[in-house]
């Protein structure tokens, strides 16, 4: 199977591919510029591939959470790349996709996983390595103060005695708050990247779970929107 993916719902942006059993990919820091750097990433890994967008089976997007604009970019072009090509497409969570290249790079089975979501707050989840080697939360992905991720990841003393791997760009942006549950000594895994995507939507495709372009949807977490932060907002 071949699969196409994007990804720009953080401060960084990705793309992968995999087409006959090869992959391809490009990870960049671009904070605000993803609007300019994603499609000629595409234009590079299909001419790197030697494949047209028809070729692929579906095209998997980074649907959140993470930031509201980049998740909007992300999904703005996966869609359009979708409709072009008539490909069904597979939305894979943020969180879940740092999990799984956790999993994957390490030799640690439980993962969690904060990313600064601004406003004082992080998008954190808790994920377990399950029989098929896939990253499956535990519980849900949520938007909380750090300070209440013991009890919001229900992190009991069975848990905070475990070996886990933490990931993301919450651990650093609240170090104060959450030290006490950073296990690793640094933060290899801050950012998403697309090529950890690959795996889990080729496995979500064969279980029949690939939509139609237009039914694309973000996932924010969040419901109240940056506007609140404005003066006179509440």
């Amino acid at each position: 199977m071949n699969f196409l993916a994007i990804d720009a719902s953080t401060e960084a942006c990705s793309v992968a591919i995999k087409y006959q059993d090869k992959v391809y990919s490009e990870f960049e820091l671009c904070p605000q510029s993803h609007s300019l750097v994603l499609l000629p990433m595409v234009d590079r890994l299909l001419k790197q591939a030697g494949c047209l967008l028809s070729d692929f089976d579906a095209l998997i997007y980074g649907q959140g959470p993470g930031s509201f604009t980049g998740v909007r970019i992300g999904i703005g072009v996966a869609q359009g790349l979708a409709f072009a090509a008539k490909l069904p497409t597979i939305g894979i969570s943020t969180l879940q996709t740092m999990a799984q290249q956790a999993i994957v790079e390490t030799e640690n089975e439980q993962v969690l996983v904060a990313i600064d979501a601004r406003m004082s707050e992080i998008y954190t989840a808790r994920f377990i390595k399950n029989e098929q080697g896939f990253a499956e939360i535990a519980g849900k992905e949520m938007v909380i103060a750090p300070e209440y991720i013991a009890s919001a990841l229900s992190l009991t003393k069975s848990v905070e005695d475990s070996e886990y791997y933490v990931a993301g760009t919450g651990w650093q942006a609240y170090y104060e708050a959450l030290k006490a549950f950073q296990l690793n000594s640094t933060i290899d895994i801050q950012y998403p990247d697309a090529k950890h995507m690959l795996a889990l939507g080729q496995h979500y495709f064969e279980q029949g779970l690939a939509k139609p372009a237009e039914e694309a949807q973000p996932v924010y977490v969040r419901d109240t929107v940056s506007w609140k932060k404005l003066p006179g907002r509440e």
